[in-house]
């Protein structure tokens, strides 16, 4: 586990997939042939208490949703790129974009579609419930499965590992 610490302290953006890592990856259509989703709450506050700490959030999905767009507004994620089967090049955009180089970015997937990214990445992290090739060539797995905590459980991660888990714990302990 100090290995995974090591590498998480250096990390300065994490990049999620959305299908499998912040949802529980079903996908509900509706007759009208609107499409919902599930969030989990509190990944999303695990998020928000990551941005504050300094670490940046990318969002690098296949699938396209106004959805999607929505959540991430609302949790302040600015760095969202949808629609990208090939994940690669948004990847390589958002490093040249920030100045970062592959250590210090991590990646969160679930399924095939994540293995590059998690194959160049600093800290590449399954879910709990990924795909038995993606957890092979993760360098963490998440206790919890995708939409059911696991992006809190990375959160959390690279907080402790930078020193500011504590303080942000301590914002909501405060009278």
């Amino acid at each position: 586990m100090q290995d995974i610490l090591i590498k998480a302290a250096r990390i300065r953006l994490v990049i999620f997939d959305v299908d499998g890592v912040l949802t529980d990856g079903s996908l509900y259509l509706g007759n009208n042939g609107e499409e919902l989703k599930a969030f989990n709450i509190k990944d999303g506050l695990g998020m928000k208490m990551l941005l504050n700490s300094g670490v940046e959030i990318g969002i690098i999905t296949a699938r396209s949703s106004a959805l999607v767009s929505r959540r991430m507004e609302s949790l302040g994620i600015t760095h969202v790129y949808q629609g990208r089967q090939e994940k690669l090049p948004a990847y390589e955009e958002l490093m040249q974009k920030l100045g970062l180089d592959d250590a210090q970015a991590a990646y969160v997937g679930d399924d095939l579609i994540d293995l590059p990214l998690m194959r160049r990445t600093g800290l590449a992290v399954a879910v709990g419930d990924a795909h038995a090739l993606v957890r092979q060539h993760a360098h963490w797995q998440t206790p919890s499965p995708g939409g059911r905590g696991a992006a809190r459980e990375v959160c959390e991660l690279i907080m402790k590992a930078q020193g500011t888990l504590d303080k942000a714990f301590q914002a909501y302990l405060a009278p």
